[in-house]
């Protein structure tokens, strides 16, 4: 009975351990293939896998000397003289960073393209978080933000949205938008120009036009000037698009008042939100309402509706925080609530009669 088993026994050895083998090979050469990949790249184990090794070690008398590929022999065996001593494995390096603290990094970097990492160590220990110069370093380069821009021949070029934000009072952009008006000589398409100061929010519209040629356009940016005069804007910067409309002569004339010209590039209306963001509020709640049969009409629509939006409309921009843009508008707290409609009722506002 005891040979049939070991009979068996054998049988089943010699079935089974030529798989094995191969399944050892296999994994030992896909190892092989992945540190490769890695040959400078030093693997760093935590003190739980060092411990499961060692664990895994022990079931073959810690003969691993053809298996250890994550670490020299030498390592294991000084790691297993450490467990045998009783002394508890660390963790290599100092400890990784919190996803909270990498955020106020990449925030303040971001926010701040000309500080270098140094000079961030030094804000976070004023927040009360601390972490290392090379961990700030390592942070900001996987951030994509170059962490030290004073090493740079020149300096970081600002955001867009950063540079807008902050000359702001002293900025002005144009754009253009259509209006087709049904003429006794068919459909025409009316030119309109508008300007708006981007502190402020307030706008200077043109009256429209069939013909928006240089002295036209030219004659528009006189005009504006003019406006900026009596509402108190001293204009540093003007942006508009690459439309051709724009001549030479427009630009002459606000250089001709030390206005900077700055064009924003092809297809990107972003860069001129401010202005596309005005002109799709007007269509949405004035011209969508209308078909306009000559120029007059349409310049009494727009002029009624811009001094609406520039006196009487309240506006929902932080900045603004939902008041009207009149900047001596005191509104009165008591008297009767009335009731002002215009253009048939597409606009309405209400105030109050004095007592």
């Amino acid at each position: 009975m005891n040979s049939a088993f070991s009979f068996l026994l054998i049988f089943l050895a010699q079935f089974f351990m030529p798989r094995h083998n191969a399944q050892m090979r296999l994994l030992k050469a896909q190892i092989h293939i992945l540190r490769a990949r890695i040959p400078t790249q030093r693997i760093i184990l935590s003190p739980a896998e060092k411990s499961e090794l060692l664990r895994i070690g022990a079931e073959c008398g810690h003969d691993i000397d053809e298996l250890m590929e994550v670490a020299k022999p030498a390592t294991y065996r000084r790691w297993l003289t450490q467990m045998c001593n009783g002394r508890p494995f660390k963790a290599v390096g100092s400890p990784r960073l919190t996803q909270d603290l990498r955020d106020a990094i990449i925030r303040i970097g971001s926010e701040n393209l000309l500080w270098g990492y140094k000079r961030i160590v030094g804000e976070l220990k004023k927040l009360g978080l601390y972490a290392g110069a090379n961990s700030v370093k390592r942070v900001l380069n996987e951030a994509g933000i170059y962490p030290s821009p004073e090493k740079r021949k020149k300096k970081p070029s600002l955001p867009w949205s950063t540079f807008v934000q902050a000359h702001m009072e002293s900025m002005v952009a144009c754009d253009f938008f259509t209006k087709t008006v049904f003429t006794a000589r068919g459909p025409m398409t009316a030119y309109v120009l508008i300007f708006i100061h981007l502190g402020s929010r307030r706008v200077f519209c043109s009256a429209p036009t069939y013909s928006p040629d240089s002295a036209w356009v030219t004659q528009q940016a006189r005009n504006t000037l003019m406006w900026c005069e009596e509402q108190g804007i001293t204009p540093g910067f003007l942006i508009r698009d690459a439309d051709t409309k724009f001549s030479a002569m427009f630009d002459a004339v606000w250089k001709s008042e030390s206005v900077q010209v700055i064009q924003i590039p092809h297809r990107a209306p972003n860069a001129n939100a401010f202005a596309e963001s005005f002109i799709g509020t007007i269509k949405r709640e004035c011209l969508d309402f209308f078909v306009c049969f000559n120029r007059s009409q349409l310049d009494y629509i727009l002029r009624t509706w811009v001094r609406h939006y520039n006196v009487e409309r309240p506006h929902r921009g932080r900045e603004i925080g939902n008041n009207v843009l009149q900047v001596d508008f005191r509104p009165a707290r008591d008297g009767p609530i009335r009731r002002r409609r215009q253009l048939g009722g597409i606009i309405t506002s209400y105030t109050r009669e004095a007592v």
